[in-house]
């Protein structure tokens, strides 16, 4: 009887915490934004060789199949090359330029398609006022690279990751960085990386 009279006060107060805290129950959102047909228009950089740099333009359109799964059917990039400070200067102190298949492998355009995986969606706060809506993307396709040497056309693999802000259900901004490994010959393998910004219009889907 005694021990009885122990558990008593025990009893009790598991009671009143689980009133207190009935448990939680957790609940995932659906998106408030959907993806459809997806037009784009992006400008960048290729930011990594040494001899140039290239100011980019890009245009390309995507299907969504689904809310994380895509394909970027078409891409096309044209690069403005400019000359950097380290080719002027071998031009000038040394009287000689970098090698011809160091000038020569500078990318002039490419094209390409992709497919995209966005495994994240999520949503943060602006100084706790305004709501962002935000997804994260992995891509892997292929790539023609048209480059100054010779005929110029090369085969590469393109690896990126892209990230997406959502403004309206029509109209987004995406930042995507990626690297395309060029097959320059049989030996020899080019690495261009590119970071670009762009809108993206969205048309064919509801909220």
């Amino acid at each position: 009887l005694l021990s009885l009279l122990c558990l008593v006060p025990g009893l009790a107060r598991a009671q009143a915490e689980e009133l207190e805290n009935p448990g939680t129950v957790s609940a995932v959102q659906d998106r408030l934004y959907r993806m459809h047909h997806e037009l784009s228009l992006g400008v960048g950089v290729l930011p990594a060789d040494a001899f140039y740099k290239g100011l980019i333009g890009t245009v390309g359109y995507t299907y969504h199949f689904s809310d994380s799964v895509a394909w970027q059917v078409g891409r096309g990039t044209y690069s403005y090359n400019v000359q950097t400070s380290l080719r002027r200067q071998l031009e000038r102190d040394f009287d000689a330029a970098p090698t011809a298949t160091a000038f020569e492998d500078q990318v002039q355009w490419m094209v390409g398609s992709d497919l995209m995986w966005s495994p994240l969606y999520g949503k943060t706060s602006f100084l706790n006022s305004n709501v962002i809506h935000f997804e994260v993307s992995l891509l892997a396709g292929g790539t023609v690279v048209k480059v100054d040497r010779g005929d110029g056309f090369r085969p590469a693999i393109n690896l990126g990751l892209g990230v997406r802000v959502f403004s309206t259900q029509n109209v987004s901004f995406r930042l995507d960085v990626t690297n395309n490994t060029v097959f320059a010959g049989a030996a020899r393998i080019i690495n261009v990386p590119t970071v670009q910004i762009g809108t993206a219009f969205n048309f064919g889907a509801t909220e």
